[in-house]
Order: structure tokens, then sequence, then C-alpha cells
């Protein structure tokens, strides 16, 4: 499921992973989507996803702190990497992560995989 790719809203095929109101304002939770885990950021309303992998030594980053407002950082080494887009901010790590388009429908947060790569229903 991971991919690195710039994932396009328009084509996404959504996923509910849980309602809205279970991830209030400046919480995360960590989700599964095919044995995958992404991260699930509400940052002052705003829904963001990635992928919960550092590029740097695959470790979960979503556990790391918020900094900086959309910055988390990898507890293992420190990288950083921006929750809007999965692009890298700092070393050790060198690469982007995944990130995934969200919305939120019916009370739902739902999150965009390619087409490719969503789960069998």
């Amino acid at each position: 499921m991971i991919s690195y790719k710039q994932i396009d809203p328009a084509t996404a095929l959504y996923i509910s992973v849980a309602p809205a109101s279970e991830l209030s304002n400046g919480q995360r939770m960590i989700v599964e989507i095919d044995g995958e885990p992404l991260a699930v950021f509400n940052i002052a309303g705003t829904f963001y996803a990635i992928a919960d992998v550092c590029s740097h030594d695959d470790g979960p980053v979503a556990e790391g702190d918020l900094q900086n407002e959309f910055e988390v950082e990898c507890p293992r080494h420190g990288a950083r990497f921006d929750v809007r887009n999965g692009k890298v901010l700092s070393f050790p790590a060198i690469v982007d992560i995944p990130s995934y388009p969200v919305k939120v429908e019916d009370g739902q947060i739902r999150v965009g995989l390619p087409p490719a790569a969503s789960p069998a229903s």
C-alpha cells in the first residue's frame, strides 16, 4: 500500500478509518490498512495522513513529538517530516514519506489510497 508518489485526491479510493469525533484537535491516531500503519493527525481541525514509517530506518515516526505545528520528529534518530505532505525536513532522513489525502464525510475520517492499492471489500 505504501506509495511514494503523490496521490491524486480525485482518483483516490477513500477508506473510512475512524469517526472524526474520536480525533480531537492536536491529537493523532495510528491505523492499519492492509497491514500498513498510517498516522492521522488533527491539527486545528484539519486532518492529515502520512505513512507511519521513517524513510531513514523504517521505524515508526508518528509517535514522535509534533513541533512547529506541522512537523513530526522521528523518536529514533530525530528526522523530521511535514505531516501535510510527507516532505523530509531534516537529517538523517533524505527521502520523503508517503502522505495521503484526507476528507471527512458523514462524520467519518476517510483516507485516500491509490486505486491499485485499496483494500479488498
